[in-house]
């Protein structure tokens, strides 16, 4: 990466091990106390570190700090063509597998519970031989993977929610064995099981979340060519790896190819699609001394490129790590049940050991002090606490996608009853993102259909988008392109033109078409003024007409920005276009604010200015030069027709081109922070009430487990209610 100060350079690492957002915390904390670190930052939703530290210091040290954490830290190479392997699906995976068989496994101890309450026995080798080997394979097999990191922790002098989840489960176990082999029938296998099978779940959608947190990233990684034409001193060209380019080097890019690196042009003139970095519609026209970027499309010229800049210093580069910072700033703020966990934990075990000390004390029998123990671990350990966020997730993930909307995270859902600003893309979000003919005005009656015919087959013969929008206009009004075209030719910057039934005709600007009547000059000006593109026709030397062409408005779009007036919301509209067409757009939409020409690597810096002066902003947006944005805001909306970059960074992507939806996403983004926080009340506030009534030995551990189970039971019942959102 860009070295921020001088003598300093800053790596990305891979953090492996980490299992909850104290475990981030812990690591950051432990890298920021290290001499060689000048700062560090963890992103436990990316599974990465990014350590800022000195040019000659050895990242040896902080390996085997961390490494005695019990966690390891893998430097990654920066210019890798490799794909980033995605470590938190292949978890999701693993924990999907293991949730599914814990949950199958745990259906004999479900029927077993029904039966009790239909007053039913069933027979004795179904709890003393059937349960106990379940919870055996469920504990041991299905749970190993919570067991294991307990001791790996535990090794580390360090504690985290799996030591408790271990403990918990590992009591029930023990003393349910105990129990069962000294004759007594008072068992608690179904606790194990349980404990294991529900927090299975928890580990299964928390690292479907994390494995989406990464994504974008990692598309941004994969854009552009692996290949660049190098051209050697003695005229030969090479095709060899982007990853093996220098600074310097000369690259030839034939019409049709991406950019492979940021550069400058040294020869040929082209037009250069952009769109992706800056939400353009309308291809840029480079010349000799222009600045390209890499990734970006050449349209229609060959083009000469002396390499400025590579890697993270390019233009996608600084857009790559913008993503990559938005999403550190957005790990800081640590879910609740994360924040808690460093003392929760070992309150707990405290509590458990005082209580088994005092019943000792006071004279009890070491029967009734272990059962108080065990009763408190039991109560508080963490399911219904586990599954207050996943469940609430997956019952909104479910409605969501019914609706048409992926949701894909908690964290920006945590400030969405506070909304004040949203922040719609131009380009591809309140426009279609399709240049679109809006009008054509003609000269002493000339026949439209006739000049459209004539244009029509002219710009059929370049694959300029403006030119498409002509010829598709000309196909809906059923003009006749049926004309042989000769001598074509375009002039960069002016237009085309070519020979048709011995006519010349010409479509560009006045330097190409010459002078403009007066009577169109005054129509042009209108249409320009509207925001759109004009091209004037001429045949013949005699301009007869003009058409404008623009990028229009979604039909849905003017209601869109009035439902968020309504929802007492700002609207902002940021745009990389002109300030003519985005003036012209904003007031055609009611927009309360247009912020045009901006930058794709400043995008992320008005959205974070907004938030400097105390606002919580969505972002709606489709392109790549979104991303940035979408990830420094509250709440990132991608729109399902924009690129995969932009929807991999957003919070939510709305599965249609169907703006109505940003309304839908931000009912069911704050009914799911709602039922949330409602599951975390909850399930905090049942361990602060029951641990002291087991503390007491006023809770037998069958009762601690079935109020356990309540407590998951009543989480679950919550997050049901938000399949109602979109009903109501």
């Amino acid at each position: 990466m860009t070295a921020p100060t001088s003598g300093l350079k800053t790596t990305e690492y891979r953090v492996v091990g980490m299992t909850c957002g104290s475990c981030a915390a812990r690591i950051q904390k432990t890298l920021n106390k290290a001499e060689e670190v000048d700062e560090a930052v963890v992103n436990y939703a990316t599974g990465r570190a990014q350590v800022t530290l000195g040019e000659d210091a050895d990242d040896g040290v902080l390996v085997q700090k961390i490494d005695k954490l019990g966690y390891q830290l893998i430097s990654l190479e920066d210019d890798s063509d490799e794909p980033i392997e995605d470590e938190d699906a292949k978890a999701a995976r693993y924990w999907k597998y293991r949730a599914i068989i814990g949950l199958i496994l745990t259906i004999p101890f479900i029927i077993h519970m029904v039966a009790m309450v239909f007053g039913y026995h069933l027979p004795d080798w179904w709890k003393m031989g059937l349960e106990p080997a379940l919870a055996t394979v469920i504990l041991f097999g299905v749970g190993w993977p919570f067991i294991a990191q307990a001791i790996a922790r535990a090794k580390a002098g360090s504690v985290n929610m799996f030591t408790l989840i271990a403990m918990g489960s590992s009591a029930a176990w023990l003393f349910s064995a105990y129990q069962q082999l000294t004759g007594n029938p008072q068992v608690y296998w179904e606790a194990a099981a349980f404990i294991v099978a529900f927090l299975s779940i928890g580990q299964w959608m928390e690292h479907r979340a994390k494995s989406h947190a990464g994504k974008a990233l990692r598309a941004l990684l994969n854009l552009g060519v692996k290949e660049a034409r190098v051209l050697l001193p003695d005229g030969q060209e090479d095709m060899v790896p982007v990853r093996a380019l220098g600074i310097g080097d000369v690259l030839r890019v034939l019409p049709g190819e991406q950019i492979p690196a940021d550069g400058t042009i040294t020869e040929g003139t082209a037009s250069v699609d952009e769109s992706m970095l800056t939400g353009e519609s309308v291809p840029v026209r480079k010349q000799v001394g222009d600045q390209v970027a890499g990734a970006t499309l050449n349209t229609d010229g060959a083009l000469t490129i002396a390499v400025t800049a590579l890697g993270h210093d390019s233009v996608l580069g600084k857009i790559t790590e913008a993503v990559s910072r938005a999403q550190n700033e957005k790990a800081a703020a640590q879910q609740l049940a994360d924040k808690i966990s460093a003392v929760f934990v070992p309150v707990v075990i405290g509590i458990a050991v005082l209580t088994l000390i005092v019943h000792l004390i006071i004279g009890h029998p070491v029967a009734t002090a272990v059962t108080a123990a065990v009763s408190v671990l039991i109560i508080a350990c963490p399911c219904a606490l586990g599954l207050a966020t996943p469940m609430a997730l997956m019952v909104s993930g479910g409605r969501a996608s019914e609706l048409g909307i992926l949701v894909k995270g908690v964290q920006a859902m945590e400030q969405i009853s506070a909304l004040d600003v949203v922040v719609f893309d131009k380009t591809g979000t309140l426009t279609t993102g399709e240049m679109r003919v809006v009008g054509v005005d003609l000269i002493d009656d000339y026949d439209e259909a006739e000049l459209l015919g004539l244009v029509g087959a002219l710009e059929a013969q370049s694959e300029h988008p403006i030119a498409k929008a002509i010829v598709r206009y000309a196909d809906d009004q059923g003009a006749d392109r049926d004309h042989t075209v000769s001598d074509f030719v375009v002039l960069p910057g002016r237009g085309a033109q070519g020979e048709i039934n011995d006519q010349l005709i010409q479509v560009g600007t006045a330097a190409l078409v010459g002078d403009i009547p007066p009577q169109l000059a005054t129509q042009i000006d209108q249409r320009r003024s509207d925001g759109a593109t004009v091209s004037a026709i001429a045949v013949d030397a005699v301009v007869v007409g003009a058409i404008a062409i623009a990028d229009q408005p979604r039909e849905e779009s003017s209601s869109v920005v009035a439902d968020m007036h309504a929802r007492g919301l700002e609207v902002v509209m940021l745009s990389g276009d002109n300030t003519v067409t985005a003036n012209a757009i904003g007031k055609r939409l009611g927009i309360d604010r247009v912020i045009a020409e901006v930058l794709p690597e400043d995008k992320a810096g008005v959205i974070s200015e907004l938030k400097a002066a105390g606002k919580t902003v969505a972002m709606v947006g489709d392109g790549i030069n979104d991303a940035p944005a979408l990830s420094t805001a509250d709440l990132g909306i991608a729109m399902g027709s924009g690129t995969q970059v932009a929807m991999e960074a957003a919070d939510m992507t709305l599965m249609t081109a169907d703006l109505h939806k940003v309304g839908q996403a931000m009912d069911i983004a704050q009914r799911t922070e709602l039922i949330i926080r409602q599951n975390l009340g909850w399930a905090f506030g049942y361990n602060v009430l029951t641990i002291p009534i087991a503390a007491l030995g006023w809770l037998r551990p069958e009762f601690a487990a079935a109020a356990m189970a309540f407590s998951s039971i009543s989480v679950v019942s919550n997050s049901l209610r938000l399949r109602r959102v979109g009903r109501d």
